[in-house]
């Protein structure tokens, strides 16, 4: 597999799919290029639709070119320009494979996915679980055509988790 260089998530040809190491708590938006915000879809664990469209605004973003799969066990209360679906729970693997499946539809070719962060979701699920739920995304976000970017935290996972999240993805980056 190819490496690309650390943080360097700008010169990716479309349909890339990415596996990014980031401290904890660190936003990847502060990591993508400008261009991944004309189409973009989050699944985010980290901050809930109201926070990402903050966040999206003070980067000047207009967060109506943005899709959010909210992944929590919190109930989700929004009404703003983002689009928005369903709330998952970080344990349902199957319900944020539907969700994933029903949001991608949106993403056109040339676009961006970035899932932020995997190790919610390993908290939550096995590692062999959580390698078949990131294949099948990667796969898919790949056939669409989309640039796709999975984040794990630093240091959270096991080696051999990390090793097979890597064996689903073309290129490793460090944020």
């Amino acid at each position: 597999m190819p490496e690309s260089a650390t943080g360097q998530l700008n010169d990716l040809p479309a349909g890339t799919q990415v596996l990014a190491e980031a401290p904890p708590h660190r936003s990847v938006l502060d990591a993508l290029p400008e261009r991944a915000f004309d189409n973009l879809l989050l699944v985010r664990t980290s901050a809930s639709p109201t926070r990402t469209e903050r966040d999206l605004r003070e980067r000047g973003v207009d967060p109506s070119r943005v899709g959010v799969i909210p992944v929590t066990g919190s109930s989700v209360s929004y009404d703003g320009p983002l689009w928005v679906s369903e709330r998952v729970s970080p344990s349902d693997l199957t319900g944020l494979s539907i969700q994933y499946s029903n949001a991608l539809q949106y993403v056109r070719e040339g676009g961006w996915v970035v899932f932020d962060n995997l190790s919610t979701l390993y908290m939550y699920a096995d590692a062999e679980r959580l390698y078949r739920l990131v294949s099948t995304l990667t796969r898919a976000t790949g056939d669409a055509g989309a640039t796709g970017v999975y984040v794990v935290a630093s240091g959270v996972m096991q080696s051999e988790a990390y090793s097979q999240l890597r064996g689903v993805t073309s290129h490793r980056v460090e944020l």
